[in-house]
């Protein structure tokens, strides 16, 4: 008998000749899975495979749909992913809710790519037409919390994962399933950051971006603002009304322009997002509490958009973080040049990501399925063809890549 590798499309697969003319695969790991099967490599088709592995990542996404997975309340998405892998003899780390697994050919010594997405979710919003956590086929959509927003991007990631492993790439992937990304949360890649710093050298972040390829992303502050005044009656002229306070520290955050603009990434933007005063009509208030979402650029750190905003309104501005910085890598970079040769639309995000926090530690792209647009809203869903666009763009991808 006479071994040979034959590539067909998204996975080299080792068939074994015999005296017959048939094959048999002599690999042990189709998709993780030991097969012991006879076939000829005609029966190896596009069309086939892609069914296959899509049908698997749909299968997956709509449990995790199933699976509420809300920020900080990651284990039980988390435990439906780990326990895919380890079905297909995998041996998924665990980290809090964060879930890391290394490639089967992973060898020492060679670079290493991570394939991220997050787990969790954000709440319900408003206005859903069934149970956002019901699983929904419909018109070729998938309908569910978290099916765009990133669930696409974690099975496609997936899926690609799989399909290419033991495939003779010469460098090594490793999923990285992360948790609290919605919130930015100490226990998501904060909390795996450490470990991933010393292992990996470059990442791909799933995000929904239509498969095109952010390249830079805005950074990310939260302020939590208080206007301070004094109470006092209504009906009189006593008091200090803090509603008025911020009413006049929001119009400034809402129409100053900072100096300098990124040619990548545009102004920094401001957006007062939530707002909390007042205990009855006839009371003036002594407090009046805002929320100030803002998205930075490279021309400002956090920590100076901070200070800018601190000096130009009376409210007392607390950051959540200063960690999630503006973040860009390298145009010359082998995944922005791979992107390239393949025709892959690249781009600068306005949305903020794991990116952001990863920022510093080895460089990333952003890219996955579907619509940054439907993130968050009511009746998100992902199309079923973007999931299996999704997985052929990310296996392209990934045997294009040269470190």
């Amino acid at each position: 008998m006479t071994v040979k590798p034959i590539r067909r499309y998204s996975a080299l697969i080792f068939l074994q000749q015999s005296t017959n003319g048939d094959f048999q695969r002599t690999d042990k790991r189709f998709f993780g899975k030991t097969l012991n099967l006879q076939f000829t490599p005609l029966l190896l088709h596009k069309t086939e495979f892609m069914e296959s592995i899509t049908d698997t990542a749909v299968s997956l996404l709509k449990r995790m749909i199933a699976t509420p997975s809300v920020s900080g309340d990651e284990k039980n998405v988390a435990d439906i992913v780990a326990n895919e892998f380890a079905s297909r003899y995998y041996q998924p780390e665990r980290v809090g809710n964060n879930l890391i697994v290394r490639c089967h050919d992973f060898t020492d010594g060679r670079p290493t790519l991570m394939l991220n997405s997050h787990l969790d979710t954000v709440k319900p919003a408003q206005g859903w037409a069934s149970d956002p956590y019901s699983p929904v086929e419909q018109d070729g959509n998938l309908i569910g919390l978290g099916s765009n927003d990133a669930g696409a991007s974690l099975v496609s990631l997936l899926a690609a994962f799989l399909a290419t492993d033991n495939t003779g790439l010469p460098y090594n992937r490793l999923f990285v399933a992360s948790a609290e990304e919605e919130i930015s949360g100490p226990n998501g890649m904060y909390l795996v950051l450490p470990q991933l710093k010393t292992m990996v050298t470059a990442g791909i972040v799933g995000e929904p971006t239509g498969m095109k390829m952010a390249i830079a992303e805005k950074g990310l502050l939260v302020l939590d603002c208080e206007a301070e005044g004094k109470t006092g009656h209504a009906a009189r002229a006593d008091g200090i009304n803090a509603i008025s306070i911020a009413m006049k520290d929001i119009e400034w955050l809402h129409t100053y322009q900072f100096p300098e603009k990124s040619p990548l990434l545009g102004n920094v933007k401001m957006t007062v997002t939530q707002i909390q005063a007042g205990t009855q009509h006839n009371v003036i208030p002594a407090s009046c509490k805002f929320v100030v979402d803002v998205r930075t650029t490279e021309k400002y750190s956090n920590r100076q958009t901070w200070d800018i905003i601190q000096q130009n309104i009376k409210s007392v501005a607390t950051p959540r973080s200063l960690n999630k910085n503006a973040s860009a890598i390298d145009e010359r970079h082998p995944i922005v040049k791979a992107a390239r040769t393949l025709g892959i639309e690249t781009f600068f995000s306005p949305t903020t990501s794991d990116q952001a926090v990863i920022s510093g530690a080895f460089p990333t792209v952003k890219m996955g399925p579907g619509d940054s647009a439907r993130s968050h809203t009511a009746n998100e869903f992902i199309a079923l063809s973007e999931i299996e666009n999704g997985i052929e763009g990310y296996v392209e991808l990934l045997k294009e890549i040269v470190f």
